[in-house]
């Protein structure tokens, strides 16, 4: 495949802590591969729930591909998340927690062709946490700065 799609939700890292990280596949419809094969996709909003035993991802946004004829398309619709049992199991138990949640981080396409998507475990941040996240990415960036003038 020449064209990579790597779709990242930056802002997962700013505002939560991640935990544990899980690969999923994704149930899709053929204008919706394509039209994430051509990076039309968003996951910023999106969240993870379970409903009966299932995962599902919600308000992830895969806008309608412009050669499709589906005039009832719904671009944020539920999407079942394809994951085994044991894997099912592990994730239901940590959202049992208080605070905690399934966030989907990074969505890729495989060797084989097949849409994947990263979600991770997830605890949200205080202000606090937050602030010391920037002051790191700071003094970060000032640094690389001092190092580039030296080198």
């Amino acid at each position: 495949m020449t064209n990579k799609v790597n779709i990242i939700n930056k802002k997962a890292k700013f505002e939560y802590i991640l935990n544990d990280s899980f690969i999923s596949g994704i149930v899709l419809t053929g204008s919706e591969i394509k039209s994430i094969r051509s990076n039309k996709v968003s996951i910023r909003e999106s969240f993870c729930k379970f409903y009966k035993d299932e995962l599902f991802i919600i308000n992830l946004n895969i806008e309608k591909y412009q050669f499709s004829n589906d005039d009832s398309y719904n671009p944020k619709r539920q999407r079942k998340l394809l994951l085994n049992k044991r894997e099912l199991n592990k994730l239901k138990k940590s959202v049992q927690q208080k605070g905690s949640s399934i966030i989907p981080y990074k969505l890729f396409i495989n060797e084989k062709g097949f849409a994947k998507i990263e979600i991770f475990t997830a605890i949200g941040k205080k202000l606090y946490d937050k602030r010391t996240s920037l002051k790191d990415k700071e003094n970060k960036r000032s640094l690389d700065r001092i190092n580039k003038k030296e080198g």
